[in-house]
């Protein structure tokens, strides 16, 4: 058989189609161009994103940087063909592990991997993205979008993503402002945020639970889907405002596992479970997984998606300047001395 003979095969044949990632990129850059920022110095479709940090006015920066995904979130939106959150989501993972080093997040790039590119979907997510850079004040400065046929089946992608921020030195936040007596302050999360997930949809499973059930009438997908918080602008202002001495994020691992890292030797968290009502998706899970106060604890968020540790005669001026931007805040507990290393010990019980 002659060369001539031989049909050729392309690219779109092994399932990837280049074209159909170019024609994504031209649809995403009005929704790019709305995060833009002071220090973006280049646009989306180069080869890197660039940012001028001397344009953000820093006299002696430090970058802090994350990276973080959604996880089993994203097998609900798949199964429910719902993508429209989870890039805020996304967004909202990894910009409030930036703020609670008291940093400004400044830029985000994004990773978004499926079996085939389907542009309906990547444009809802993308879009997504973007609106959670708006929100916390990031710029949508790049991403990577890969069509893998062979490691992705049917409708499944992943996503991944990547943020960079700035603080000055001296005002970089760590375990040695914190001091025994601080207070310390809760705020509301949305929902479940981005954790737990494989827990939950365990419980699902198990148990034969439709996605059209409702919890105090909410649809139970509604509930599940709702997208994570973001603290960050409100966080802002109150970093310069007020002597904050630490932040935690609360993620996987719960309170139990996040507030002690930000507690300094020789100190425990005491937290008072009845200073906030536990929302309703979570009781739910408590009672018909079943889940043990602990383990829901040591897994969920239970409702506070961001912690704030506070010297005691500033507690009320900031929970008010939190409020007047639209976060519910509780005072939920004490720094207290410990012979252990940093720890969390709970009292009563969740309301």
């Amino acid at each position: 058989m002659s060369d001539q003979s031989r049909k050729t095969i392309t690219y779109r044949d092994a399932g990837v189609d280049i074209e159909r990632g170019a024609a994504l990129i031209e649809q995403i850059k009005p929704a790019v161009k709305r995060t833009h920022r002071q220090g973006v110095a280049s646009d989306i479709g180069g080869f890197g994103g660039l940012f001028a940090l001397g344009d953000c006015g820093f006299d002696d920066p430090v970058l802090v940087s994350a990276t973080d995904g959604v996880g089993t979130k994203l097998k609900l939106a798949i199964e429910a063909q719902h993508h429209s959150t989870v890039g805020i989501d996304l967004v909202a993972m990894c910009v409030n592990d930036v703020i609670v080093q008291g940093a400004e997040p400044l830029f985000f790039l994004d990773y978004f991997a499926s079996g085939r590119l389907e542009l309906g979907a990547a444009r809802e997510i993308i879009e997504g993205i973007a609106r959670g850079c708006e929100i916390a004040g990031a710029a949508l400065l790049g991403g990577e979008t890969a069509e893998m046929p062979d490691m992705y089946h049917d409708d499944d992608y992943d996503l991944a993503g990547f943020c960079v921020g700035a603080v000055e030195r001296d005002r970089l936040l760590d375990a040695a402002r914190v001091q025994v007596g601080d207070k310390i302050l809760g705020m509301a999360s949305s929902g479940l945020h981005a954790n737990g997930y494989s827990l939950v949809r365990r419980i699902l499973t198990d148990r034969a639970i439709p996605l059209t059930t409702t919890i105090n009438g909410e649809g139970l997908l509604d509930v599940l889907l709702e997208p994570t918080r973001i603290y960050v602008k409100p966080l802002l202002e109150v970093l310069r405002g007020f002597d904050i001495h630490a932040l935690a994020h609360i993620t996987g691992g719960g309170m139990t596992g996040n507030i002690p890292r930000v507690l300094p030797s020789g100190t425990v968290a005491n937290i008072d479970l009845g200073s906030w009502s536990l929302p309703a998706i979570f009781a739910w899970l408590a009672d018909t997984g079943p889940i043990d106060t602990l383990e829901l604890l040591g897994t969920f968020n239970c409702g506070i998606g961001m912690v704030i540790i506070v010297p005691p005669h500033q507690a009320a001026a900031i929970t008010e300047a939190l409020a007047a931007q639209g976060e519910s805040v509780f005072e939920i507990g004490e720094v207290g001395a410990s012979a252990e290393a940093g720890a969390v010990r709970y009292n009563g019980r969740l309301a």
